[in-house]
């Protein structure tokens, strides 16, 4: 019995067909080879500031000129202290205060992501970040380092639209906690560096100052 032969045109298809396939494949190997996206790396670094919210610790930081803050956090509720003020959330009320003069209001999880100040909180910059994964036109550069003795990941971004900075750098520690930030905002500059990091927290850390 004869057998059959591929024609031309049959041949052709065939070559093309398996070409397609290897090329696919290859693309497929390449873009697993390439590693992490953009999006990703910034996606990345915000959940890893969220899930730093179930850490208890306690946080100080070098802000710019000198002045120190702390930060102290248990799961359910946390302290915000810098120059001349002070912003308490539980799950009861947030409290804020300038000087020892505080004003008490319902509870609001939200209040500590929109402290840009002096002191620019773990929820502030997960926030930014968040936006930023969104923005197609960001530019990110990734680096590691070590900051007050912990391993810290780093993110710089430019060219971010609906954040209080159009470009900003932080660094955040493997366990979760923001260990860098720098940015202009408003105006000002706002640059803030880890120097130590417990995981305790004090007994009055969420005490109104008058009530100590």
């Amino acid at each position: 019995m004869p057998v059959p032969r591929l024609t031309a045109a049959a041949a052709a298809l065939a070559a093309g067909a398996l070409l397609l396939g290897t090329t696919a494949c290859t693309g497929l190997d390449e873009a697993s080879a390439a590693g992490p996206t953009r999006d990703d790396l910034i996606t990345e670094t915000a959940a890893q500031l969220a899930a730093g919210g179930a850490l208890t610790y306690t946080a100080t930081y070098h802000l710019a000129g000198g002045a120190t803050a702390t930060i102290t956090q248990e799961p359910s509720r946390s302290s915000y202290v810098y120059p001349g003020g002070r912003l308490i959330v539980t799950p009861t009320a947030t409290i804020r205060c300038q000087g020892v003069s505080c004003t008490r209001s319902a509870p609001d999880p939200t209040a500590a992501a929109t402290l840009t100040g002096a002191l620019v909180t773990p929820e502030a910059a997960e926030s930014m970040l968040t936006t930023a994964a969104l923005d197609p036109e960001v530019v990110s550069t990734q680096r590691d380092t070590t900051i007050a003795g912990r391993h810290a990941t780093c993110l710089s971004l430019k060219e971010v639209s609906g954040t209080p900075a159009s470009a900003f750098d932080l660094c955040v520690t493997n366990e979760g906690a923001l260990a860098s930030f720098a940015a202009t905002i408003a105006g000002k500059k706002a640059d803030i560096t880890l120097t130590s990091l417990t995981d305790d927290t004090e007994a009055g850390a969420f005490l109104e100052p008058t009530k100590r």
